[in-house]
This record gives C-alpha cells, sequence and structure tokens, in this order.
C-alpha cells in the first residue's frame, strides 16, 4: 500500500534550483536510502516530507493517520531533564495512563464509602478498562525498553540519572535518535544517522532498522549501511530524482549498467542521423528537382525521431594525489609502555606496537576507548602522557584532524591555502583548489562559513600539497559524500607509503587496512585485513560462549541449588533464543503475504476498488502483526541478554 507520494516537488532559492520536479511513491514498510553528492538537495527534502520547510511547487501526499518522525543531521537534545527522564516523552500518553491508573487505584485502596454502590463499580470499570489499555499500548514493558535502548547506544544505568545539559554534542545526537526510535513512527525519517556512531552501535541500529516494522527514508553515505538497511534508492542528482529498487550495490549496478546503454542509443543515433546528413548533402550537390523531394523526405525523417539527450555528466568529483617525501625507513614508528589518563579515569594503559614502512593500519573500537587519543599523542597534538614513542629515520608526517581545529575560521579559502604553502605560485593553489572543487566563486568565502563536507575537502587540500611519507588520520571520511569516499580510498591504496587512520566506515576499513589496531577492551595488534579481523573475532565470541557454557555446568562441587539454578537458567536461554527464532520466522512469513498482496493491488486487482479496498484493511492487519511481534522480539532478546551476561 502506497504510503507516501511526492509529486513534481521543486525547491528554488532565489534563481537556484536545488530540488527540480522530483516524483516517487513507496509502499508501507519500504526502506528508502536518499543519496547523492553534497548539497544536492537531500536534507531539503527530507524537510518538505517532515513539513518543516515548504517547497516552491509540488505536493507531498502521506496516507491518512500516518505519522513522521525525523532526525536531522547533527540534531542535539536540548533538555535540563535527566537522560532517562527525557526518554519517558516518548511515552507521554502511557505515562499518563499509568498516572492516572495510580489515581484510581488510590482511590479504589481508600474508598470508605458503599462498595456495592454505582459510584464504585464505575471506579472499577474504569480501572479495569484502563488496566487493558495499559496493556496494549505497551505499558508493561515502555520501562525496560527505554532502559535497554540507553544502554545499546552507550548510556549505562548509572549515567541516565546524568543531566543531558552534562552531554558532549556527540551524546545528545545520540540521545535524540535513541528518543525517535523508542517513538516509532510511521514513516522514520534518519539524516546521517551513523555520525558519532561506533562500529558496535552502529551494527545494532542496523539490526534494528532491518526488523523495523514500519517504513524508514535515511540520508546515509555509509555504502555498507544503505546495502543493509535499505531496498529502494533515490539518486538526486543535476536537481533531479530518480527511484531504483534495490540496496545501495544494486543500484550502483544499474545506473551503470543504464549509463552504458544510455550512451549507446545516443551514440547509435546519432551516427544514424550524420549518415541521414551525409545522404541530403549528396543530393543538394546532384542539385535536380527529385533530389530535392529526397532531401525534404530525410529532413523529415530526422525530425520525426524521438531524440536521445546526450548522458549527463556525473558530478564533479575531487581528484587527490599523495605526493611522498621519499621512502622512510623500515622502522616507521616504535610505541612503548603509552599510557593516558585524564584526572582518575584510565583511558588506555601500557600500549606497546611497532609500525612498519608501508602498513595501512586503522584503529577501531567503541567511542571513548581512545582511538582519537592515540593518535593526537602520536601526531603530536597531545603532549601530556606517559610511555615513549620514536619515528624512524625520514619520517615526514601529514596529520588529518576530524574536528578541523587546524583550519582558522576567519580566513578566507584562498588565504587558508597561501598561509600553510607560501612557497607555491597563485596559480598552483588554484588548480589545487578546484581539483577539490573549489571554483572562483568559493575563494573569497570565509572558512568559517563552510560546511562539513567543504571544511573537510579543504584540510585534504592542504594535505595533499605537503609532501609527506607517514599519513595519520582521525576518520578522515566524516562529512564526505560518496563518491569523495571513493576518491580518497583511491587516492590511499595508490599513496606509496605509511598509513595509520581511526575509523568506524566499514566500507573504509575494508578496502584499506592491512593491520588493525582494536581498542575495545584493551589493546589487540591484528596483522591481518578487516574480512580476517572479523572472523577472528567471532571465532573468540564462539570460544567465550563455550567458556560460558562449560563454567555453568554443574560440577561435583556445586551444591543441588547451583546445579537446579543453571539448569533452570539453561532452559530459560534455549526457550529465550527459540522464541525469538519463531518471531523471525512469522515476521518473514508476514512480509512476504504483504509483497504478495502489493503484487496484487499493483496488478489484477488494480481497477477492482472492492479488492483493493479488503486487500488495504488485510495490509493494515498484517502491520499491526508485524508490530506486536516487533515489540515481542525486543522483550526477548532484552530478556534473552540479561539471561547471558556474566
Amino acid at each position: 500500500m502506497i504510503i507516501l507520494t511526492a509529486n513534481g516537488i521543486t525547491m528554488e532559492y532565489g534563481t537556484d534550483v536545488v530540488l527540480n520536479n522530483i516524483s516517487f511513491s513507496i509502499n508501507s514498510g519500504d526502506r528508502l536510502g536518499v543519496i547523492g553528492v553534497n548539497g544536492a538537495g537531500k536534507s531539503t527534502l527530507l524537510k518538505i516530507i517532515a513539513g518543516t520547510h515548504t517547497q516552491s511547487s509540488g505536493d507531498v501526499f502521506v496516507s491518512k493517520g500516518t505519522t513522521i518522525g525525523m532526525l536531522e543531521q547533527n540534531a542535539m537534545l536540548e533538555s535540563d531533564k535527566t537522560i532517562y527522564d527525557e526518554m519517558l516523552v516518548a511515552f507521554s500518553d502511557v505515562v499518563r495512563v499509568e498516572e492516572k491508573l495510580n489515581e484510581l487505584s488510590y482511590t479504589i485502596e481508600h474508598y470508605d464509602g458503599d462498595k456495592s454502590s454505582d459510584e464504585y463499580n464505575c471506579i472499577i470499570s474504569e480501572f479495569t478498562d484502563l488496566t487493558e489499555k495499559f496493556k496494549s499500548i505497551g505499558g508493561y514493558e515502555y520501562k525496560s525498553r527505554i532502559r535497554s535502548m540507553l544502554t545499546k547506544f552507550g548510556f549505562d544505568e548509572p549515567s541516565q540519572s546524568k543531566s543531558i545539559s552534562l552531554l558532549s554534542g556527540g551524546e545528545r545526537t545520540r540521545l535524540a535518535l535513541v528518543r525517535l526510535l523508542l517513538v516509532a513512527p510511521d514513516i522514520l525519517m534518519l539524516d546521517e544517522p551513523t555520525n558519532h556512531l561506533d562500529t558496535d552501535t552502529l551494527e545494532w541500529l542496523e539490526n534494528h532498522l532491518k526488523q523495523y516494522p514500519k517504513t524508514l527514508i535515511v540520508v546515509s553515505h555509509d555504502r555498507l549501511f544503505l546495502d543493509n538497511v535499505t531496498n529502494k534508492i533515490l539518486d538526486i542528482e543535476h536537481t533531479e530524482a530518480k527511484l531504483y529498487p534495490g540496496n545501495y550495490s544494486a543500484f550502483a549496478i544499474q545506473k551503470a549498467e543504464a549509463l552504458k546503454t544510455l550512451s549507446r542509443k545516443y551514440e547509435q543515433q546519432q551516427k544514424e542521423i550524420e549518415r541521414i546528413e551525409g545522404i541530403i548533402a549528396m543530393q543538394r550537390h546532384f542539385g535536380q528537382e527529385r533530389n530535392f523531394i529526397t532531401i525534404a523526405s530525410k529532413k523529415k525523417q530526422i525530425e520525426h525521431m524521438e531524440k536521445i539527450d546526450a548522458p549527463k555528466k556525473g558530478p564533479k568529483n575531487i581528484h587527490m594525489s599523495f605526493q611522498s617525501a621519499g621512502d622512510t625507513g623500515n622502522e616507521v614508528l616504535n610505541v612503548e609502555r603509552l599510557s593516558k589518563r585524564y584526572n582518575e579515569r584510565v583511558i588506555f594503559d601500557n600500549i606497546n606496537f611497532l609500525v612498519k614502512k608501508k602498513d595501512r593500519i586503522i584503529i577501531v573500537g567503541p567511542n571513548g576507548c581512545g582511538k582519537s587519543t592515540l593518535i593526537k599523542i602520536i601526531g603530536g597534538i597531545i603532549d601530556e602522557y606517559s610511555g615513549v614513542y620514536e619515528y624512524g629515520s625520514n619520517v615526514v608526517i601529514g596529520y588529518y584532524d576530524q574536528e578541523q581545529k587546524p583550519l582558522n575560521e576567519d580566513n578566507t579559502v584562498l588565504e587558508e591555502l597561501c598561509e600553510a604553502h607560501d612557497k607555491l605560485t597563485f596559480t598552483e593553489i588554484r588548480s589545487a583548489l578546484a581539483s577539490f572543487l573549489f571554483f572562483t566563486e568559493d575563494l573569497e568565502k570565509k572558512v568559517g562559513s563552510l560546511s562539513g563536507g567543504e571544511k573537510a575537502r579543504l584540510m585534504l587540500c592542504k594535505m595533499i600539497l605537503s609532501k609527506v611519507n607517514v599519513l595519520i588520520l582521525d576518520e578522515p571520511t566524516n562529512h564526505l559524500d560518496i563518491g569523495s569516499r571513493e576518491a580518497l580510498e583511491n587516492a590511499l591504496l595508490e599513496f606509496d607509503g605509511t598509513i595509520i587512520a581511526v575509523s568506524h566506515d566499514r566500507y573504509f576499513v575494508k578496502k584499506l587496512a592491512t593491520r588493525l589496531f582494536d581498542m575495545s577492551n584493551g589493546f589487540l595488534d591484528y596483522k591481518g585485513n578487516y574480512e580476517e579481523f572479523s572472523l577472528y573475532k567471532e571465532s573468540l565470541k564462539e570460544k567465550e560462549a563455550i567458556k560460558i557454557a562449560e563454567t555453568t555446568r554443574a560440577s561435583p562441587s556445586q551444591n543441588k541449588s547451583n546445579y537446579f539454578e543453571n539448569k533452570k537458567l539453561n532452559s530459560d536461554i534455549r526457550k529465550a533464543k527459540s522464541k525469538l527464532e519463531r518471531i523471525e520466522t512469522k515476521i518473514e512469513e508476514l512480509e512476504n503475504k504483504k509483497d504478495e498482496l502489493n503484487t496484487e493491488a499493483c496488478g489484477d486487482a488494480s481497477t477492482n476498488y472492492v479488492r483493493l479496498s479488503e486487500i488495504g484493511k488485510e495490509i493494515e492487519e498484517i502491520d499491526a502483526q508485524i508490530e506486536d511481534l516487533f515489540m515481542e522480539y525486543e522483550e526477548t532478546d532484552t530478556l534473552l541478554k540479561s539471561l547471558t551476561e556474566d
């Protein structure tokens, strides 16, 4: 069933057209990925759908009664409440019913009148009805859902009583996402939701969105995320948009094939036009009356052709190639007993490693484990630490700061580059800026007025012009669109020096890493690529599970009480896992049934309005069942995790 239709959406700012005549429809339960270069209008489109921006022309139609929730890019939750109390806002209706139940419960408990009276019976009836309602709207689960969701996003139980005003910007952005996920609107719209998420949380979010029983619209430059959560892609290019079935990888293949086909057809038509024009020129040369009849006929042939437009060039992309400062020695960096504390808090302790020439090291781990702190120390940004590090011979470092602090926001774009590279000519600097998509009209822009993506490109441009042989990069793909990420990845693959980078972009890690530092639990130096590392981590989890299973077995020294407790625990775990499998199977069956009904609605029943009405009701019932199953899955999953915790 169609839940959202955009018809001829156009958005203009003065003479600038951002979106031009964009039309598409999505069905209930679809997962739409919106892609395009930075500035293409993706966020603008979401704001138009959400109703926070008004389009210049066109219409948005949403099914009656549909709720829409949107998380804007880098939106930060502003509140004086505690983390937990703010999350209660997502369940305001449930809380109101609970408060009313508490009032009625108190009234019943302290009622001193005639308990056979109509008044008392009326109170009991209201209490009974409200109790049923409270159960149906998730009243008995909402508190555990809040605590579970907060924990998954890095807010453990002790921190949930913390005031939001004390949190960092990244934490408040994550909290805004948590609240929206708890609200669970019919159309959930997320603009760059993977920002500020570590790999574990990102993978949990992916799994959550895969199970999300409603409709999802997401803007993202994270290719693996788009692959894992979307079933349709809306590609915005040159102010226009085209809808593709499938995830990002399927879209990329389809778009490339469509471009090849269009180019081939265009070339064939141009050759045919050229051939006909050759005949016309020859007939004119002969100059006889019958030749003019042929000329007129051939002209009409060209006029009546359905002209194929030349394929539009793709969006301009950055071009980069790192210049080497020459070879380093074989030993690039030696780190011994490196430790860092903030007051009483230990960030990391006693880290040792040796970086070899041409290593491509990616540092991974959850937020707060010290990844950025580590590279800031070895990059010379932080000078308070214990331990030692020493670079080898002929090392020249290029450092990329994700916080973009090295940029002077009062400079113009041109001044920023001229100050950093005063020995280059004006022509060389303008040429370098152009390769990073800074053209004449951009040169006098203040750095402080640039977007996050523009600042990232400017930082990379400054680094490219420096001859280096060791690159230290802190989240280099943040703020970059897909094309820019691919250009950076290819340049790094061609770079013949050494790379040490922090990244949570799994696509970037898979493409580049030859060695990984995992700071999830202490410090692990893994020599191998991302696929091998992932398999190794899985094997560790399996070994840990076996170890737990073995320790839970009753030993001769254990008393009967422990034996029966462990037996019941294992039984509860098996039941929970079995229940999860049954729920997953049922959800899949219902999704397949819904697909069949949608196919029927678009096919045989498309003109049978009685059947279409029946199909609409059936789909609504299926959606309600899926939502109930999804809630049941969350509760069971939370229970299973509590049973398997150490």
